[in-house]
């Protein structure tokens, strides 16, 4: 069974930048279909970005295509996700997901989740 660690959330302004990590143990991130979500207080986690493994193809929600890169490094057995240009809307808790599967009306299923980190943008 995977386990995941998110950490690196925190407080910034809006128009910054914050870099998450998700260090998996119990699995090689290098050939794993891992993601990022969100959910803010309320409401379901949201997919954000994946990377697909071992190709490491990667693919993006709207929202966040051209300001978000995920990424991973093997050494580190970690997934990392970058924000840019951060804004308001980004506030939530970011989790990292293994293994995920999206079904035909769009829902997200993951064998494991980490416990997640804050991300609160400011004005």
């Amino acid at each position: 069974q995977v386990q995941l660690v998110e950490s690196g959330g925190g407080l910034v302004q809006a128009g910054g930048s914050l870099t998450l990590s998700c260090v998996a143990s119990g699995r090689s991130v290098s050939l794993s279909h891992m993601a990022w979500f969100r959910q803010t207080s309320g409401l379901e986690r949201d997919f954000v970005a994946e990377i697909e493994g071992p190709g490491g193809a990667t693919h993006y929600a709207d929202s966040v295509k051209g300001r978000f890169t995920i990424s991973r490094d093997n050494a580190k057995n970690t997934i990392y996700l970058q924000m840019n240009s951060l804004k308001l809307e980004d506030t939530a808790i970011y989790f990292c997901g293994a293994d995920p599967a999206r079904t035909s009306d769009g829902r997200y299923f993951v064998s494991a989740w980490g416990r997640g980190t804050q991300v609160t943008v400011s004005p």
